[in-house]
């Protein structure tokens, strides 16, 4: 973990970016179960992770979505950035940007960080705070905007 030392002496952990893509296809979202050596695994989430050096967000989450899915798509919008330095089960305090991601085909297979790849529909989504980290929370505005269209991003 990457720290920084203030003049004051104080020192803290520097946030990272990480990318989530809402994709949605005939009533059912995209998910995946994690899976291997990393937080929060056989918990379901939103595809996503890290963003890379010298990528921007949207090709960062596009990326994400590709290897944890296999599935490639398209940006539609920016839908939520998330700064909440209390974020769930984090190990440091991530910035999440989560993107609106229109599904354009299957191109390969899922990487080992997603044991399980589903379209789950709506109505058979686990209750919100069985999700990893705060994915239920970005799941559920989601269906509000869905019902609902406000303005994008939301910003918290």
């Amino acid at each position: 973990m990457i720290t920084c030392t203030f003049e004051n002496g104080k020192t803290t952990s520097l946030r990272h970016v990480v990318v989530h893509a809402i994709v949605e296809k005939d009533g059912a979202i995209l998910l995946g179960k994690r899976a291997g050596d990393i937080l929060e695994t056989g918990k379901w989430g939103l595809p996503g992770g890290f963003l890379d050096p010298n990528e921007t967000a949207a090709q960062g989450a596009l990326r994400e979505l590709k290897e944890e899915t296999g599935w490639e798509g398209e940006i539609v919008s920016l839908f939520r950035i998330n700064t909440n330095p209390n974020r769930p089960h984090e190990d440091r305090q991530n910035v999440a940007l989560d993107f609106l991601i229109k599904p354009t085909g299957k191109a390969g297979e899922p990487d080992h960080e997603s044991s399980e790849v589903e379209w789950i529909p709506f109505e058979k989504l686990l209750p919100f705070d069985q999700f990893a980290f705060d994915h239920g929370q970005s799941i559920g505005l989601y269906l509000k905007y869905r019902q609902h269209p406000f303005a994008l991003p939301l910003l918290e």
